[in-house]
């Protein structure tokens, strides 16, 4: 007879390992309209709780039981009740990730990088669009909120003024981290970029290049990561002993559009750019428009963006840029994320909050390198 696969007799009766070997599935569990576990427990002769156990990889299961009730559950298409399962541990093993728009190359790699962790660990991911709005973002977070994720990703939409559903989020004690855009003064953990750096290294490397007057096409200053890289090329103007020239630099809303009324705006003044810093898709904008406008690149006017979204190695010229090593990102993210989750780490309060910041990488293209 084959050796009893038990460790202990606490996990029921013993199985009929070799009759069950030689037989096929019950018509009627092959037939059932829901396999249960007491379905897998009746067909190998063994009580619930050891199938329970089995199936979630307990330590005191042998693997030889491990494996014919997985073999059994296979064979009957038996599908875990999730929602039974949820209500028993207070998990759904689901987060849910609000992002502001899926136009982006970078959102969709943040996400690659979140789901590679989430899948290893066993979450499901639910994605929300808030298309830049507030009012999309506080109902992805009701929404988030109603299917009882774990847990809570977010990079702020654009046009976010009032934080008000960030802090209902604590409230309720469901963990929440930020990524790529994030509000510091709520106590939130987050994982950004150094933008302060890597704009300091945008603005350097155009300096060396021998451009004299630098402009910057920047962001949203209600946003943080637009106000640092601001002061990152402040920083760097300055490093320099070059002035820092208010004409020289054009707030807009981070688009193409905006790239283009930066540059109309520029060449409008006495003394216009030789160089122009701004994020990937404004700085397209401006391409577009130096090109309009019959100057070359980068010989009349260098550009370098912020981003590395995948079109800029794709145009006329190529474009340099900053990458934000955005996969680590979403590991990252989801990381301080789970370890909240785990921990019962809240992180609701400033003392407690985490802050994650990844160090920016130049990538040198076309677009910039005027001295070749």
């Amino acid at each position: 007879m084959e050796k009893w696969p038990y460790r202990s007799l606490t996990e029921g009766k013993r199985l009929h390992i070799l009759q069950y070997k030689k037989r096929e599935c019950p018509l009627k569990y092959k037939m059932a309209k829901e396999v249960t576990i007491k379905s897998i427990a009746k067909e190998l002769d063994i009580t619930p709780s050891t199938v329970s156990r089995a199936l979630s990889n307990h330590r005191y299961i042998s693997e030889e039981t491990k494996r014919l009730v997985n073999e059994v559950a296979t064979k009957l298409n038996y599908r875990a009740n999730k929602v039974a399962s949820s209500l028993r541990s207070g998990k759904t093993h689901t987060i849910g990730v609000l992002i502001p728009t899926a136009k982006i190359n970078f959102f969709g790699n943040v996400m690659h990088g979140i789901e590679s962790l989430a899948n290893i660990h066993g979450y499901n991911v639910l994605i929300y669009h808030t298309n830049e709005t507030h009012a999309q973002e506080v109902k992805g977070i009701e929404a988030f909120l109603a299917a009882r994720v774990d847990g809570i990703l977010v990079s702020v939409a654009k046009g976010t003024m009032d934080f008000s559903h960030f802090k209902e989020v604590q409230k309720s004690g469901v963990p929440i981290v930020f990524f790529d855009r994030a509000n510091y003064d709520l106590g939130i953990s987050s994982v950004v970029t150094d933008d302060c750096l890597g704009a300091f290294l945008a603005t350097e490397h155009l300096i060396k290049q021998g451009y004299k007057n630098i402009a910057h096409a920047a962001g949203p200053m209600h946003i943080k990561l637009f106000s640092d890289r601001l002061v990152g090329y402040k920083d760097a103007l300055r490093a320099y002993n070059m002035k820092v020239r208010k004409d020289l630099i054009y707030s807009g809303d981070a688009s193409i559009e905006a790239g283009r009324e930066a540059i109309r705006h520029f060449l409008s003044g006495k003394v216009p750019p030789d160089a122009v810093f701004a994020d990937d898709f404004t700085a397209l904008g401006a391409i577009k428009e130096i090109k309009e406008q019959k100057l070359k690149i980068p010989e009349d006017i260098g550009i370098i963006g912020f981003g590395n979204e995948l079109f800029g190695e794709h145009i006329t010229p190529t474009l340099s840029t900053i990458d934000q090593q955005t996969i680590l990102m979403g590991k990252e993210a989801f990381r301080v994320l789970f370890q909240s989750i785990e921990q019962k780490n809240k992180f609701t309060s400033i003392a407690s909050a985490k802050k994650t910041i990844l160090k920016p990488i130049m990538i040198y293209r076309e677009s910039s390198l005027k001295n070749k």
